[in-house]
């Protein structure tokens, strides 16, 4: 199925996937980005950087489906980029260079220095406005990704409003880290309300990299904004049940959330696992996403993440 078909349907696809540190292997001296330098203890060289570029560039093709009923997607969500250099040469100069994308990405005070960014296909989806908005501290709280809005209009005239959410980490345990994740999803929630304030109706996405799951308290609240997951029991064709796995359990910290406007049309929610993207999980038996690093060891992978895939009938 080619783009132009898949217009002539009405099916807009969306996907979302965190990187796993697309990192170049240049210094940043505002940011701690020791960790993927030439003489790290990743040994992050030019080489492994332009390979990680091709894996992630192949992991976004293959979330277009297989063989004849491929298409490319239309918007797509990533988190943990690092900069405007990462993304040009993921979209000018990787094998995802004929997909002719065009982006937007946030310049985050993450003090590591990951953003997120949203990829977008000038063919199907024309922007009308774009910001990023800051999150307010709160005490002991880290600066942390701002969220990425972009407004545009689809081929039927209709608006989409999308958000692109990279919340806090787990990071000193989940009891502590909670309120940050809340700080966010408060924010977003008054970005959210802004938006129905002007349109009833609007349509609205969101997607990204929570670090909670379904049955979290944050996504709990999110949801009391009109907004429907429809990411919650996504599970790949090839073992995945979830985007992510911790332990031997498949959960998903990735979500994808719409607005009851798109919850109303036909639409269906699927991870992508590849066998490809998959590697047998030596400690707890079954697969794996097939990642970067394995503590110190180079996989030469392509994230801790496997992507989720969405298609909406617009």
């Amino acid at each position: 199925m080619n783009l132009l078909f898949s217009l002539l349907l009405g099916i807009f696809t969306i996907a979302e996937l965190n990187c796993e540190n697309l990192f170049d292997a240049e210094h940043d001296s505002l940011k701690n980005d020791t960790e993927f330098l030439p003489n790290s203890y990743h040994h992050w060289t030019h080489y492994r950087y332009w390979r990680k570029l091709t894996n992630i560039s192949q992991e976004l093709i293959a979330c277009g489906g297989e063989s004849v009923e491929w298409t490319q997607p239309d918007l797509i969500a990533l988190c943990e980029v690092e900069n405007d250099s990462v993304l040009t040469d993921l979209t000018k100069k990787s094998l995802l260079r004929n997909a002719r994308y065009e982006y937007f990405m946030t310049n985050s005070p993450d003090e590591r220095g990951i953003d997120v960014a949203l990829l977008y296909s000038p063919f199907s989806f024309r922007p009308v406005n774009s910001h990023s908005i800051r999150i307010n501290l709160l005490a002991d709280m880290k600066p942390t990704r701002d969220i990425l809005y972009v407004s545009g209009e689809v081929i039927t005239g209709d608006t989409l409003h999308v958000f692109v959410v990279h919340a806090p980490s787990r990071s000193g345990g989940e009891k502590f880290s909670e309120p940050f994740r809340l700080q966010v999803i408060s924010q977003l929630g008054s970005a959210i309300d802004s938006i129905y304030s002007l349109s009833a109706g609007a349509k609205i996405i969101v997607m990204g990299d929570f670090n909670d799951y379904s049955d979290s308290h944050s996504l709990q609240i999110l949801r009391k904004y009109g907004l429907t997951e429809i990411s919650e029991k996504a599970k790949g064709t090839h073992g995945a049940k979830a985007t992510y796995k911790f332990r031997g359990e498949w959960k998903s910290l990735d979500h994808i959330f719409v607005s009851e406007s798109l919850c109303q049309r036909k639409w269906e929610c699927h991870v992508v696992d590849l066998p490809f993207l998959l590697t047998h999980d030596e400690k707890y038996g079954g697969m794996m996403p097939l990642r970067t690093f394995s503590m110190y060891k180079y996989n030469d992978g392509y994230s801790d993440h496997l992507p989720l895939v969405a298609k909406i009938e617009i």
